[in-house]
């Protein structure tokens, strides 16, 4: 039996502080997200984590990417690089990096 998808999110958001990204957790409806910035959203079911990693043109779709539940540390070092991936390609607006900086 596998973990239940809140814990396997939990798992996640920790493995991810070891890369310094904080990220929020939702759980319901059978199913728990780890929100970790625009654009990057993981997707937690018992056995596995998953998360779009770009657009397919020619299939005029979003293409996704999963990793095992059982690795967590694994999972976060792949979503670690996204995340860097959509920050050098898309970064926070001025006023979002400007309110963050009066938060810390």
């Amino acid at each position: 039996m596998s973990a239940s998808p809140l814990h396997v999110a939990e798992r996640l958001r920790v493995a991810l502080e070891s890369f310094g990204i904080s990220a929020d957790v939702h759980d319901g409806h059978g199913i728990a997200l780890v929100s970790v910035r625009v654009g990057l959203v993981v997707w937690c079911h018992g056995d596995r984590y998953w998360w779009r990693t770009g657009w397919n043109p020619t299939r005029q779709r979003f293409t996704y990417t999963w990793h095992a539940a059982t690795d967590p540390a694994g999972a976060a070092r792949r979503v670690a690089s996204r995340c860097a991936d959509l920050r050098n390609r898309h970064p926070l607006s001025e006023l979002v990096t400007e309110a963050r900086s009066e938060v810390v």
